[in-house]
């Protein structure tokens, strides 16, 4: 019998503080607990998805750019519109997989060129001034993003259309709901993708060059800007993918929908290892099982009413904990020169 599990046997279940060893002691089934990891984790990887674009772009300029969750959201309104339209002609219930796959590269394509245009009209041009210029700058393209969708589409919230019923809470496999393991799946192949492109290509490796000392890249030859702006696209595309994994999970799209999986997409970022690439998707998975699981097992022992309303709390004070611990994230990723004078 391990430790765990003996402690969890003697404890005295009345103790608030059991449910940290024995999930039964939380009053859910088995079931209802494992329903709570598996949406923990489904909800990190998106955010996972968002920190990647956050890492790549810190790890080369150094600067932080917020703007990203709104290509997020920009992502999750192209898949509406995208989706609605095959759903219209009737494709979305015919062929799911072959729409799906359709609206995912829509998505992608319209993220990345988001991505890229962000960075040849507000980034580049401010690329050699105090790195607060930019990050000011980021936060005003966030705002030109959110209120370019409300006037093309309106401020009020637009929903994906039906999603087949495998995907639906009440068909699940080993447990897991079809939509979830779907989120799971795609996410975990994006970054399979990603890592092989960043480690194993030779616009990869430009990347890590230019990552590791810019200007001794271009002395070798390396084109700086153009490897930047795939840098943008790289993270613009992850961004789209989050985009469209959220839509199929929640169905409902709005404009300021960004802001809040942007900033814990963030927060994962730094968590992980800002400028690490696994350190982002284990942030993000860190930060959604804190959001799921957090409340229950941590706030509820100690008293605190409504504690499914506390879960952002929760997420952010993990960010904090984990800041007052270790500064630099769960993977100690080399900062900049210029962070490190």
């Amino acid at each position: 019998m391990g430790l765990l599990a003996f402690i969890a046997q003697e404890i005295d279940p009345n103790n608030p503080f059991a449910r940290w060893v024995n999930p039964d002691a939380t009053g859910l089934t088995g079931a209802q607990f494992r329903g709570l990891i598996i949406s923990g984790i489904a909800q990190g990887a998106m955010y996972g998805l968002i920190a990647l674009g956050y890492s790549m772009v810190y790890g080369i300029l150094g600067f932080i750019n917020f703007a990203h969750g709104e290509v997020f959201m920009v992502g999750a309104m192209t898949g509406m519109i995208a989706s609605n339209k095959l759903a219209d002609a009737g494709l979305w219930e015919t062929n799911f997989i072959g729409s799906l796959l359709i609206v995912i590269l829509l998505s992608v394509l319209v993220c990345s060129l988001t991505a890229i245009i962000m960075e040849k009209v507000a980034y580049r041009p401010l690329r050699n001034t105090p790195r607060l210029i930019p990050l000011i700058t980021s936060i005003g393209v966030s705002f030109f993003l959110q209120n370019a969708s409300i006037v093309l589409l309106g401020p009020s919230a637009k929903s994906y259309p039906e999603m087949p019923d495998w995907l639906k809470d009440q068909y699940t496999f080993l447990g897991i709901s079809g939509a979830r393991l779907l989120v799971i799946f795609a996410a975990a192949a994006s970054m399979a993708v990603l890592w092989y492109y960043v480690e194993n290509t030779k616009n990869g490796k430009a990347m890590r060059a230019v990552a590791e000392d810019a200007e001794i890249a271009a002395l070798m030859g390396i084109n700086v800007n153009r490897t930047i702006v795939k840098v943008f696209a790289l993270g613009g595309a992850m961004a789209g993918m989050a985009g469209i994994l959220w839509g199929v999970l929640f169905r409902s799209v709005i404009h300021s929908m960004g802001f809040l999986p942007g900033i814990k997409a963030f927060s994962a970022a730094v968590v992980g290892g800002i400028g690490h690439l696994g350190g982002a998707m284990v942030g993000g998975l860190s930060i959604g099982m804190a959001e799921s699981v957090g409340p229950l097992m941590i706030l509820e022992p100690l008293g605190v009413n409504g504690v499914s309303q506390l879960r952002d709390a929760v997420a952010f004070a993990m960010l904090i904990v984990m800041l007052l611990l270790r500064p630099s994230g769960i993977f100690d990723e080399r900062l900049p020169a210029e962070d490190r004078t």
